[in-house]
């Protein structure tokens, strides 16, 4: 009777989940009108012409272009983010502390306000209408470096560091053959955040990219409109499509994700 008593609010907060996600699914299949005239919940006929509509609009330009800032922005930003944390972390210098608490401050600093200095920025570098600026964001990740330094910090043993010294490795050599190794579960837990961010940011594309050639996927799907009318069908489609690689993405890398999350909560 207990279990049934815990099985029944998760019950309830996945139908709650998935419900706005098949609703989207049912949307591509159906025209504007026919989602206009009431809830729709049985599959509809207008999916060919909802995809024909998409392909148009070049929207497969605006998956390529996110699929590209997505990735390198995930690989730049877990870098980064892994050698810095592994400085801070296991290596003794003057204004450590400081840094590490310039860092954390940052945090504190919504990116709304710090998004009007970075675009001057890249206007001023003539990287603007480019997918640069959408990229480089990322190369300087507070929340990366905060996450990685204590994860490495915590489970990688500095016997472990000495002895590879010791053996004469050299400090890149500590890094990729015993930090990295060590760091997956992290690494993976935070690859998943920056892509997941990365493919879903919005505000920054639409102040810094103008090139319709150029649209990520939150812009593209935005842009699905003409003058009069706004064509939620083929929104619709264009946002279950979207949601494919996150889904794909969390599937494969679930186990490290939630152990990289849950890494350092119990000790001993």
């Amino acid at each position: 009777m207990k279990k049934v008593l815990y099985l029944i609010p998760i019950v309830l907060f996945t139908l709650i989940s998935v419900l706005p996600f098949y609703v989207i699914i049912m949307m591509a299949t159906h025209s504007t009108a026919e989602i206009f005239s009431g809830l729709v919940i049985k599959p509809g006929n207008y999916f060919l012409e909802n995809m024909k509509t998409i392909f148009i609009n070049k929207f497969q330009y605006c998956y390529l272009n996110s699929v590209i800032v997505s990735v390198v922005s995930t690989v730049v930003s877990v870098l980064i983010s892994a050698l810095t944390g592994f400085a801070l972390s296991k290596y003794r210098f003057k204004l450590k502390k400081f840094f590490f608490l310039f860092i954390l401050a940052t945090m504190m600093i919504p990116g709304q306000i710090g998004m009007i200095g970075y675009v001057m920025e890249m206007k001023a570098m003539a990287l603007s209408n480019t997918l640069m600026p959408l990229i480089l964001v990322w190369c300087s990740n507070a929340f990366g470096v905060f996450f990685m330094t204590q994860f490495i910090g915590e489970t990688v043993p500095d016997e472990v560091i000495e002895s590879a010294r010791l053996d004469g490795c050299g400090e890149f050599g500590i890094f990729t053959r015993i930090v990295l190794p060590f760091s997956k579960p992290a690494m993976a837990t935070l690859a998943t955040l920056i892509f997941l961010w990365s493919w879903n940011n919005f505000l920054l594309p639409l102040v810094t990219v103008y090139n319709k050639e150029l649209y990520t996927i939150p812009l593209g799907i935005q842009a699905l409109q003409n003058t009069y009318v706004v064509d939620f069908g083929a929104r619709g489609a264009g946002l279950a499509f979207a949601v494919v690689p996150i889904l794909i993405l969390f599937c494969l890398g679930s186990k490290n994700f939630i152990k990289g999350l849950t890494a350092g909560a119990v000790k001993g």
